[in-house]
């Protein structure tokens, strides 16, 4: 009689992998949007998406979503803002903005997930906004501003305030994106099931 072994769970399924590839394209579309040029990055809707992301896939997925994003566009295909490509753009202003996003996709994951173990309430978005505030200035702010610095030889203060502009559009997008994540949360509420 033999018995038989259990088959060890993979890390990701095939609907993770989906759920990866789709995010990924809706965080490069964002990305193609028409943006505003104020200064030496222009504004994008990418911290939208980014949060999105996270929110919805939670750390793990939204961190792969995202860092798959930044791969594809680092090998050549012109998905970062304004159409551009390869590996040279994380070497400008933007660069460590973009080295950013999958970690702020990831801490957005995991606020996502310890919110929806609560239950999903009217508390829920709020719990959102506040994950995607905590990383846009513990995780996008710090690593955005360094990387102005070292492209453009700004000093500390410079460039904190060359950030400075994103202020205002980054709550307003955080909102917006807390109420999305909210909203498919609620349409498909096992989507961070067992995460």
């Amino acid at each position: 009689m033999t018995s038989a072994k259990a088959e060890p769970a993979a890390v990701f399924q095939p609907t993770d992998l989906a759920y990866v590839g789709v995010f990924a394209a809706l965080v490069a579309a964002s990305a193609l949007v028409p943006t505003i040029s104020i200064g030496p990055v222009p504004i994008t809707l990418q911290t939208l998406f980014v949060g999105l992301t996270g929110l919805c896939l939670g750390p793990w997925r939204g961190f792969a979503a995202v860092a798959l994003y930044l791969v594809v566009g680092a090998a050549g295909l012109p998905i970062f803002s304004q159409g551009r490509a390869g590996i040279g753009v994380f070497g400008g202003p933007s660069g460590g903005y973009l080295i950013a996003f999958p970690f702020a996709a990831m801490l957005a994951g995991f606020v996502a997930v310890w919110a929806v173990r609560r239950g999903l309430s009217q508390v829920t978005p709020l719990l959102f906004l506040a994950g995607l505030l905590v990383a846009r200035y513990l995780i996008i702010l710090p690593l955005g501003v360094v990387g102005m610095m070292r492209a453009l030889g700004l000093g500390l203060g410079k460039a904190f305030v060359a950030d400075m502009p994103f202020w205002l559009g980054d709550l307003l997008k955080s909102i917006a994106a807390a109420y999305l994540a909210y909203a498919v949360h609620k349409a498909f509420p096992r989507l961070l099931a067992q995460r």
